[in-house]
Parts: structure tokens; sequence; C-alpha cells
């Protein structure tokens, strides 16, 4: 299926559209700083589910959505493959992050390894707290107890709490407990949530997060708005929308998304 090209000028100004995205993406503010930009200036509103990636593919699968923005590039095109989106194309990426209590009970600080940390987190049974609700951020956890050798369900000190991002921080801190969170949400609710946590591993290859944008297949639902989420999809990755989104930046000016449609 081609990529649609369209002007603004030829959508209906009250037209809407159903965005299915990650908590990620609205915990850390992006979505309410780029779409008022979207809005005007296609007159086309975004209305945003904010899930996580698994339950935003499914929306999306079902017909429920237009266009979905999501965190799983390996789920993300094998929906393609089966046929349920079309278009995909990368966005931009920031990268995932090991945050914990600032005394770092497990000795965590100065390791390079993700899985090395999740080995000693096991070891030391020092609390852990996963989203455990099928996000990307969740597929990426289960990834790197993978990676450990480590099976953590059932044991007392890890809790899943089936909540997103910013949420599942704040159980962390309350408890005491390490979790992983996309940098994003962390730079940008770490003050305002008022957490007492301290990051203590980064910049491990295997956290990187790439973000993908799709549109559901108008072939299998007739009642998406395909032209409409294709407006979408081509903003973000224009110039444009990806200046925007390198141009976000939490209060202490960190950039929490880096634009990379273009690469």
């Amino acid at each position: 299926m081609a990529v649609v090209m369209l002007a603004a000028g030829n959508l209906a100004a009250a037209t809407r559209i159903k965005c299915a995205s990650t908590t990620s993406t609205q915990n850390s503010g992006l979505l309410d700083y780029l779409l008022p930009q979207f809005e005007k200036k296609t007159g086309i509103k975004v209305d945003v589910v904010a899930v996580g990636t698994g339950a935003a593919l499914a929306l999306g699968k079902r017909g429920d959505a237009d266009v979905v923005l999501v965190h799983a590039k390996n789920q993300e095109l094998k929906a393609v493959a089966e046929g349920f989106f079309v278009n995909r194309h990368d966005v931009m990426y920031n990268d995932f992050v090991i945050i914990g209590p600032p005394d770092d009970p497990a000795k965590i600080k100065g390791l390079k390894s993700a899985p090395e940390a999740f080995k000693k987190i096991a070891a030391s049974k020092s609390p852990f707290v996963s989203r455990g609700d099928k996000s990307g951020t969740h597929t990426k956890e289960l990834a790197i107890w993978k990676k450990a050798g480590i099976d953590p369900k059932g044991q007392k000190w890890y809790m899943e709490v089936g909540q997103g991002m910013a949420k599942t921080q704040r159980v962390a801190n309350e408890k005491r407990a390490y979790t992983l969170t996309d940098r994003g949400t962390w730079l940008a609710c770490k003050d305002k949530d008022k957490l007492e946590m301290a990051l203590v591993l980064a910049n491990d290859p295997l956290l990187f997060n790439q973000y993908g944008v799709m549109a559901v297949n108008s072939a299998k639902h007739k009642k998406v708005k395909y032209q409409e989420a294709m407006v979408f999809i081509n903003w973000l990755i224009s110039p444009e929308g990806q200046k925007a989104i390198g141009s976000f930046k939490d209060q202490r000016g960190n950039i929490l998304f880096v634009p990379n449609a273009a690469k």
C-alpha cells in the first residue's frame, strides 16, 4: 500500500483520528507537546489512548484505532507481516534505564550490563517492580531476565503491578525497589512525582528503545481513517515533525526523544 500524501485542506477541519500509543509518550508530555502543532497545521484532532504497547497493538488489530505509536519493533514488524498494519516507520528513540534506591542495595552502580544488574538484583533478593502489562518496557524487561538466565516470576522480591510507567515508578519508589523505565518518563516524572530514586544503570546497547508508527490496514477494517492516519504519520516523519520531536525537552533542558525517521 503506497504512502499517502494529502494536503490538510482536503480534509474536514472537524476530522478526528484515534492514536493508540504508549504510556511513555503520554507520561513524558511528548504528545501534549506535539499534537497541538499537528492540529494547527492540518485541522485533524488526535484522540490518544495511552496503554502498554501490547494493548495498543491489540486495539489496532481490532480496528479500534487508526494509527499506533509504540516501541516494540519486533512485534510491530510481525503485525505488519500479518497484515494488520501498513506503512511502518521508525520515528524516534531514547533508551531504557534501571532506577532504584539511592543506597543501591544490590550494588549495581558501576556495572555496564543490564543482565548482570538483574543477576545482582536476584542474588540479593532486592525488591523489583515490573510493569507486568505486556508493554514495550515489560517486553524489554523480560528479555533482560531471559538473557540473565533468571525467571523472576513468583519470587517474593518480584512484584508485577500491571500499570503504566509513571505509576510503576511511583510504586517502586514507595517499595524502595528497582525497576526498568524509559529515560523519557524518568526525566519527566522524577521531580514532578518527587521520586527518591537514583539512576543506577544506563548506556548498555541492549537498552536501546526504538519507537515506530504505523497505520491500521484499511483492507482489514473499512471503518478506519487511513488517509488521515497517513497525514499524521507523514507529519511525524517529515522534517517539521522530526524537528518538533527533537525540540521537546524537560524542565532541565534534557532532550527526551531523539528523532531518527530519516535514518
